[in-house]
């Protein structure tokens, strides 16, 4: 097992790199770069201030030869793509992602403050998720085609047609506009800081998190409850369960200590991968409740071309996404112990 993992965690650096170079390629080529996007606010300001305007009116450029030159050496795009990106993977391995041309700032230091903010959403949404998921899927399964399996299937598939943005949407609508029982949005309230305890400041956080994580939840419950209903219900069948109901082991006895444990392999297998997903976050649900989360600074990122924040959060997506796959095979080793990795 341990040359397995060993081999997988070598097999990051080849895939890592595929991955990073392909993005880093096609922000190369990809017209309104951050170049193009200076001129174009050069344009603008000198048409704004009435100046520089040529014969159709049109405002000419404030950014000469020399000076666009200039910014092509500073973004790194006066040179072959694969020489860039050598320089690039050189200084991220060195822990430095660059400089935001957005915010003019070290893009880890903008990355940094809106990481925690989406790892908490994530995480709780991710907690939520299973203690709801693996329970109601259990039940299901043991009560099936009953009334409960019946009104619980109608409220999952509900929850699963309906995109996550918009129950985001009536969430706050309903709940927060009309009944004012909620926050309209943000991650705390203005007077945070005024707080005397960390325990109001964490009920703060709390109170504005509850409809942005029903929406989130919502979006993510109904894949893993059916997914544990059906692979419950695929081992009740299983001739090893009825033989141990055959041999006198009570029913609920022969699911919790047999069906159950089976039951959760898929559910493991998709903890792992998980992890990315729950850092990146939803820009959709963050630009509904104001949320300055990773998802909507990577989303604005790529609308701005913002490139050196969008190469960043690819970094850490990628990574957390490759050592999750591991620890996905992490957790069947330790559900299933008939797994051998060799």
């Amino acid at each position: 097992m341990t040359q397995y993992f060993i081999r997988r965690l070598l097999l990051i650096i080849p895939t890592f790199i595929g991955i990073t170079i392909l993005v880093f390629v096609i922000t190369r080529f990809v017209p309104g770069g951050p170049i193009e996007q200076m001129i174009a606010e050069a344009q603008q300001a000198s048409q704004q201030t009435g100046g520089g305007l040529n014969g159709a009116g049109i405002g000419a450029s404030t950014l000469d030869a020399e000076q666009i030159r200039e910014l092509e050496i500073y973004y790194g795009f006066d040179k072959p793509v694969l020489v860039s990106y050598w320089q690039w993977l050189s200084k991220v391995v060195q822990f430095d992602l660059g400089v935001s041309s957005r915010y003019s700032e070290p893009v880890w230091d903008t990355i940094k403050e809106r990481l925690p903010i989406s790892a908490f959403y994530g995480i709780t949404t991710m907690l939520i998720t299973y203690f709801i998921s693996i329970p109601l899927g259990y039940w299901k399964a043991i009560k099936h085609n009953s009334h409960f399996d019946h009104v619980s299937s109608i409220v999952v598939f509900v929850g699963y047609a309906i995109p996550a943005y918009v129950v985001g949407i009536i969430l706050l609508v309903i709940f927060a506009s009309n009944l004012e029982w909620f926050p309209m949005g943000g991650f705390y309230s203005e007077d945070f800081e005024d707080l005397e305890t960390p325990w109001e400041q964490a009920v703060d956080v709390f109170y504005h998190a509850v409809l942005p994580l029903m929406a989130y939840v919502a979006g993510s419950f109904a894949v893993m409850t059916f997914m544990m209903k059906n692979a419950l219900m695929d081992n009740l069948a299983a001739e090893y369960v009825r033989t141990a109901i055959a041999k006198g082991i009570p029913f609920n006895q022969a699911v919790k200590h047999h069906a159950l444990r089976n039951s959760l392999i898929p559910i493991a297998t998709h903890f792992g991968n998980n992890i990315s997903v729950i850092i990146g976050g939803s820009f959709l649900i963050e630009k509904i409740f104001n949320i300055d989360g990773l998802g909507l600074l990577g989303y604005e990122s790529i609308v701005e071309r913002d490139y050196p924040i969008v190469l960043g959060v690819l970094v850490i997506s990628a990574i957390l996404q490759l050592f999750g796959n591991i620890l996905s095979d992490i957790c069947v080793a330790v559900v299933d112990p008939r797994v051998q990795f060799r």
